[in-house]
């Protein structure tokens, strides 16, 4: 693989790289995890970068948008 970029992966490689860099996808162990796996499944799919999720998360936390409808954080 020759990098992160949707250009340089397959969807299974994609899928890899949220997989190993979350660690538990499945929120077997608390809950959180599904939402965080969600959160990623545009660039799964080839829609956006993670540079670019990553990104439009954080700055709900600049903007103060975290209590808005369509929350992205852990529940718990």
């Amino acid at each position: 693989m020759a990098g992160f970029l949707i250009k340089d992966t397959t969807v299974e490689e994609r899928k890899k790289i949220v997989e190993e860099s979350l660690g538990n996808i499945d929120a077997s162990c608390d809950g959180c995890m599904a939402g965080l796996a969600e959160m990623y499944e545009a660039y799964i799919r080839g829609e956006k970068e993670i540079r670019e999720i990553n990104m439009e998360f954080n700055a709900r936390y600049v903007r103060g948008d975290m209590d808005k409808e369509e929350k992205m954080s852990c529940v718990m």
